[in-house]
């Protein structure tokens, strides 16, 4: 559970952990010289890259917590409401030689894109820039995978201890149709989930007729055969 001004209770009920925000996975040497001067300054047990690719503090003494997040500035990520978590990314066109699509730069657009918004819970966002799905696309609330004819957009996947294959919505999209539609899909969801209900559990209960009827039939750029 977040506390502490958006920084995580740990397991032994005392102690906290503080999430970086590094958009994409993408972090440069100064950033890494201040996550480890922070580290060896406050004495932080663990830190450690996430699922996520962001980096996890932890261990963190209850008096340090405010000071390690205003010593990492814009690195902290505190976050205190259902949000965006993350935003993940492959290696794609600039550094893949498999990458269809650029990844990382859509993955930084979605990565601003969605700042600030909240949701009923937690939405996790997988950029790859092929079907190779190194950004873990397919198992994400909303995932983005590139192919040699554009954008293919999923929704509805989850990893955890109840995994799900998000659903196929669209496919063959531009950069700026791929975000539009992940825009779309997300406020639809903020409109229409319970509280606390992910991405797959409220697909698994809406169904993707609901969602084509609803939404997906209304979009330009998704004909209507290919959104079912």
């Amino acid at each position: 559970m977040a506390d502490q001004g958006g920084a995580i209770l740990q397991r032994d009920g005392r102690c906290y952990a503080v999430i970086t925000r590094t958009p994409a996975g993408i972090v440069t040497p100064d950033d890494l010289e201040t996550i480890a001067r922070i580290g060896r300054k406050y004495r932080v047990p663990v830190l450690k890259i996430t699922s996520g690719q962001r980096i996890i503090l932890a261990g963190l003494e209850p008096g340090d917590v405010q000071k390690v997040i205003d010593e990492l500035g814009t690195l902290a990520k505190p976050e205190t409401a259902p949000c965006v978590k993350f935003v993940q990314a492959c290696l794609g066109t600039d550094m893949c030689r498999y990458g269809n699509q650029d990844s990382v730069g859509l993955a930084l657009a979605a990565e601003e894109q969605f700042r600030n918004q909240t949701f009923p819970a937690k939405i996790k966002i997988g950029v790859s820039g092929c079907p190779r799905c190194c950004g873990e696309s397919h198992t994400r609330d909303i995932g983005i995978m590139g192919t040699n004819r554009g954008w293919t957009i999923f929704f509805g996947g989850n990893g955890g201890t109840r995994p799900r294959f998000g659903d196929m919505v669209a496919r063959n999209l531009s950069a700026v149709e791929a975000l539009d539609c992940a825009q779309r899909l997300a406020g639809y969801y903020r409109s229409h989930a319970k509280p606390h209900e992910r991405t797959a559990r409220f697909m698994e209960r809406t169904g993707m007729d609901t969602l084509t009827s609803d939404l997906l039939s209304f979009l330009p750029y998704i004909p209507i055969e290919k959104a079912t």
